[in-house]
């Protein structure tokens, strides 16, 4: 069976969590803690070290999903939870521009960590205060190949597109390397 790590990172409040465990097969694996910061106070609790989810793709495949903590004062997991990726996805939270800035260091962290493929994933699509993805792709600056789809968190299809969008450029990245 192959397996492939993919990572889901963002700044704080993106989603990462909640995309995680909207497709996951298992019980999502989380390192949630209480918030304890009056300035963070937008939700409950937040991922301190991971979050680990597992979908199974037909007989042959199986995507292991690692989520990072968003908060700055643990992107120490970052570098760890990146080795081994084949690929990544950043979420955004389409209805807070001020972590529009936070979102691009984050992406442009883990593409020095690999070169492998990633998309972006405009969450909270769903809100009437939403950026559209393209543009978001300016404000983010992306790449016209870089792939930005509309995605909410808590619907799962939604987010098995987003994941196979990720897988199709991942695996097009190993035929390449591959030759074929």
């Amino acid at each position: 069976m192959q397996a492939v790590k993919m990572v889901i990172t963002g700044p704080f409040s993106a989603g990462k969590t909640q995309f995680i465990g909207s497709v996951s097969e298992i019980d999502v694996v989380s390192t949630e803690r209480k918030i304890s910061s009056a300035a963070e106070k937008v939700k409950e609790s937040t991922t301190v070290a991971m979050d680990f989810g597992r979908i199974t793709v037909g007989d042959d495949l199986v995507l292991y999903l690692f989520g990072t903590p968003g908060q700055r004062r643990f992107d120490f997991m970052w570098d760890i939870l990146s080795q081994g990726m084949l690929g990544f996805v950043v979420m955004v939270d389409s209805t807070k521009p001020e972590t529009f800035r936070e979102a691009k260091r984050i992406l442009e962290t883990f593409e020095s960590y690999a070169s492998t493929p990633f998309v972006v994933a405009a969450n909270k699509q769903d809100m009437e205060d939403a950026w559209e993805p393209e543009d978001l792709r300016i404000i983010l600056r992306l790449r016209p190949d870089v792939k930005i789809l509309p995605c909410v968190a808590n619907d799962k299809e939604s987010v098995k597109n987003t994941l196979l969008e990720l897988l199709y450029s991942i695996l097009d990245q190993l035929d390449e390397e591959n030759g074929e």
